[in-house]
Protein backbone atom coordinates (compact mmCIF):
# COMPACT_ATOMS: atom_id res chain seq x y z
CA UNK A 1 0.00 0.00 0.00
CA UNK A 2 2.64 2.55 1.17
CA UNK A 3 4.68 1.54 -2.27
CA UNK A 4 1.43 2.94 -4.03
CA UNK A 5 0.92 5.98 -2.13
CA UNK A 6 4.73 6.72 -2.80
CA UNK A 7 3.77 6.69 -6.57
CA UNK A 8 0.63 8.31 -6.49
CA UNK A 9 2.38 11.31 -4.67
CA UNK A 10 5.25 11.52 -7.51
CA UNK A 11 2.39 11.67 -10.29
CA UNK A 12 -0.05 14.28 -8.44
CA UNK A 13 3.71 16.33 -8.21
CA UNK A 14 5.46 15.45 -11.05
CA UNK A 15 2.53 16.59 -13.49
CA UNK A 16 3.28 20.20 -13.24
CA UNK A 17 6.44 22.18 -13.28
CA UNK A 18 4.79 25.14 -11.00
CA UNK A 19 4.12 22.52 -7.97
CA UNK A 20 7.68 20.42 -7.91
CA UNK A 21 8.74 22.34 -5.01
CA UNK A 22 7.20 23.32 -1.54
CA UNK A 23 8.71 24.14 0.89
CA UNK A 24 7.10 24.74 3.95
CA UNK A 25 9.60 25.05 6.81
CA UNK A 26 13.39 25.09 7.55
CA UNK A 27 15.29 22.20 8.84
CA UNK A 28 18.69 20.61 8.94
CA UNK A 29 18.36 17.07 9.46
CA UNK A 30 21.21 14.07 10.14
CA UNK A 31 20.07 11.34 10.21
CA UNK A 32 20.73 7.51 10.43
CA UNK A 33 19.06 4.58 8.13
CA UNK A 34 18.59 0.90 8.76
CA UNK A 35 17.80 -1.10 5.30
CA UNK A 36 14.94 -3.47 5.47
CA UNK A 37 13.83 -4.81 2.44
CA UNK A 38 14.08 -4.31 -1.39
CA UNK A 39 11.70 -4.88 -4.09
CA UNK A 40 13.75 -5.77 -7.81
CA UNK A 41 12.08 -5.52 -11.17
CA UNK A 42 14.08 -6.01 -13.85
CA UNK A 43 14.68 -8.89 -16.53
CA UNK A 44 15.24 -11.71 -13.73
CA UNK A 45 12.19 -10.79 -11.55
CA UNK A 46 8.80 -8.93 -11.29
CA UNK A 47 8.93 -6.70 -8.30
CA UNK A 48 9.93 -9.71 -6.11
CA UNK A 49 10.84 -8.73 -2.34
CA UNK A 50 14.14 -9.55 -0.71
CA UNK A 51 15.05 -8.90 2.56
CA UNK A 52 18.15 -8.16 4.76
CA UNK A 53 18.58 -11.83 5.49
CA UNK A 54 18.25 -12.65 1.45
CA UNK A 55 20.02 -9.32 0.24
CA UNK A 56 22.95 -7.74 1.02
CA UNK A 57 22.56 -4.06 1.41
CA UNK A 58 24.23 -0.70 3.37
CA UNK A 59 22.63 1.14 5.59
CA UNK A 60 22.95 4.63 5.04
CA UNK A 61 24.88 5.99 7.42
CA UNK A 62 24.14 10.22 8.12
CA UNK A 63 21.56 10.72 5.52
CA UNK A 64 21.86 14.42 5.41
CA UNK A 65 18.53 16.58 4.73
CA UNK A 66 18.66 20.45 4.65
CA UNK A 67 15.68 22.91 3.52
CA UNK A 68 15.37 26.30 3.77
CA UNK A 69 11.93 27.91 2.72
CA UNK A 70 10.62 28.75 0.17
CA UNK A 71 12.81 26.84 -2.40
CA UNK A 72 16.05 24.77 -1.48
CA UNK A 73 16.33 21.22 -0.40
CA UNK A 74 20.00 19.44 -0.50
CA UNK A 75 19.72 15.89 0.48
CA UNK A 76 23.73 14.35 1.00
CA UNK A 77 24.74 10.73 1.04
CA UNK A 78 21.60 8.77 -0.21
CA UNK A 79 22.91 7.86 -3.20
CA UNK A 80 26.18 9.24 -5.00
CA UNK A 81 23.39 10.41 -8.25
CA UNK A 82 21.49 12.43 -5.77
CA UNK A 83 24.80 14.12 -4.12
CA UNK A 84 25.94 15.35 -7.77
CA UNK A 85 22.48 16.25 -9.62
CA UNK A 86 19.71 19.44 -9.32
CA UNK A 87 16.57 17.95 -7.66
CA UNK A 88 13.12 18.06 -9.95
CA UNK A 89 11.01 17.03 -7.38
CA UNK A 90 11.45 19.20 -4.08
CA UNK A 91 8.91 18.55 -0.81
CA UNK A 92 9.19 19.24 2.92
CA UNK A 93 6.77 19.73 5.46
CA UNK A 94 6.16 18.58 9.05
CA UNK A 95 5.11 15.24 7.42
CA UNK A 96 7.44 14.30 4.75
CA UNK A 97 10.21 15.26 2.15
CA UNK A 98 9.50 13.61 -1.18
CA UNK A 99 12.69 14.39 -3.99
CA UNK A 100 13.11 12.99 -7.77
CA UNK A 101 15.37 13.66 -9.99
CA UNK A 102 15.99 12.51 -13.55
CA UNK A 103 19.53 12.44 -15.79
CA UNK A 104 19.57 14.18 -18.55
CA UNK A 105 18.55 12.01 -21.15
CA UNK A 106 15.89 11.48 -18.42
CA UNK A 107 16.69 7.33 -19.03
CA UNK A 108 17.45 7.25 -15.48
CA UNK A 109 15.84 8.18 -12.15
CA UNK A 110 15.81 8.16 -8.31
CA UNK A 111 13.36 9.14 -6.03
CA UNK A 112 12.86 9.44 -2.16
CA UNK A 113 10.14 10.27 0.56
CA UNK A 114 10.70 9.64 4.21
CA UNK A 115 7.74 9.85 6.36
CA UNK A 116 8.57 11.77 9.75
CA UNK A 117 5.54 9.80 11.80
CA UNK A 118 6.81 6.33 10.94
CA UNK A 119 10.52 7.03 10.03
CA UNK A 120 10.25 4.97 6.72
CA UNK A 121 12.24 6.05 3.70
CA UNK A 122 11.21 4.44 0.35
CA UNK A 123 14.27 5.10 -2.18
CA UNK A 124 13.47 4.34 -5.97
CA UNK A 125 15.72 3.94 -8.04
CA UNK A 126 14.75 2.96 -12.33
CA UNK A 127 16.92 2.42 -15.40
CA UNK A 128 15.93 1.74 -18.99
CA UNK A 129 12.80 4.35 -18.30
CA UNK A 130 13.06 5.07 -22.09
CA UNK A 131 13.31 0.72 -23.28
CA UNK A 132 10.66 -1.85 -23.15
CA UNK A 133 11.97 -3.31 -19.96
CA UNK A 134 12.82 -0.76 -17.38
CA UNK A 135 14.68 -1.44 -13.97
CA UNK A 136 13.06 -1.01 -10.72
CA UNK A 137 15.00 -1.28 -7.65
CA UNK A 138 12.89 0.17 -4.47
CA UNK A 139 14.58 0.03 -0.98
CA UNK A 140 12.79 0.46 2.20
CA UNK A 141 14.49 2.11 5.16
CA UNK A 142 13.93 2.48 8.89
CA UNK A 143 15.54 5.92 9.86
CA UNK A 144 15.87 7.63 13.55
Amino acid sequence: MKFFLFFTILLLFGVAHAQNTSITMSSNLKINCKFEKVIIKNSEYNFETFTKDQIKRNDINELTVLSKTPDTLIVKNLSNFINNIDLEVKIFNKDIFLIQAFDKERNYSESAVLTFKTGELVHEITSNINQEIKVKDISFYACK
